[in-house]
């Protein structure tokens, strides 16, 4: 039985609903696309990812390119079984939310450790990342909408990571404001909610 296929897959098939390439192609496609900015894209795991699709009857070889003394290109096309897994895997992602772990949250697990200091320094270059990402969303967007003119069905996903970098940005100045504040207060590596003793307890104890 084939594995789910990895988002890297569902780009590659993705591409191949709109005509055979070669992966050089699709490299270039997903570049100019932005693909990256979701998916992890690298040459080797792009290759090795495509034999993978070949392997389970996904996609199969059309065509082998060859011009002047430059290598041979393989072009590859989508079989009527990789549409059925792709359209299956596209509906299961699209409904059932991933259990996903962001490195974020196991940092933020771990500030009391940190202390004030070294925590609110690297909160605010946080903020500071953000801000400059979310700008540079912003660019490409208005390059989307404008130059290209694309119906907004096809940047669907930039506008999700626009709005959930938007979120984590506010929510994160919030975090800075309430430990500025005092609100939320660092414990110096104590431990409370681990005391199992109560204060009622420690009180029968003193006069026992």
């Amino acid at each position: 039985m084939a594995s789910k296929l990895t988002p890297l897959a569902m780009a590659v098939l993705e591409l191949l609903h709109e005509r055979a390439m070669h992966p050089y192609e699709m490299a270039q496609l997903m570049r100019e696309r932005f693909v990256n900015t979701r998916v992890k894209v690298k040459a080797g795991s792009l290759y090795h990812t495509v034999d993978r699709l070949v392997q389970n009857g996904f996609v199969e070889v059309v065509e082998t390119q060859r011009d002047g003394k430059r290598p041979e290109r393989t072009v590859y096309a989508m079989t009527d079984a990789g549409r059925d897994e792709f359209v299956d895997r596209a509906q299961d992602m699209l409904a059932n939310p991933a259990e996903e772990y962001p490195e974020y949250l196991s940092a933020l697990a771990v500030i009391d450790e940190l202390g004030p200091e070294m925590s609110l320094t690297h909160l605010k270059h946080r903020v500071l990342r953000l801000q400059a990402a979310i700008a540079s969303d912003r660019v490409v967007l208005e390059n989307l909408v404008n130059e290209h003119k694309l119906p907004e069905i096809y940047w669907l996903d930039w506008s999700y990571a626009t709005a959930r970098r938007a979120f984590e940005l506010e929510w994160t100045k919030k975090l800075v404001e309430d430990l500025e504040s005092g609100r939320i207060r660092f414990q110096e590596h104590c431990t409370p909610h681990l005391n199992l003793v109560t204060e009622d307890d420690s009180d029968e104890r003193a006069t026992s």
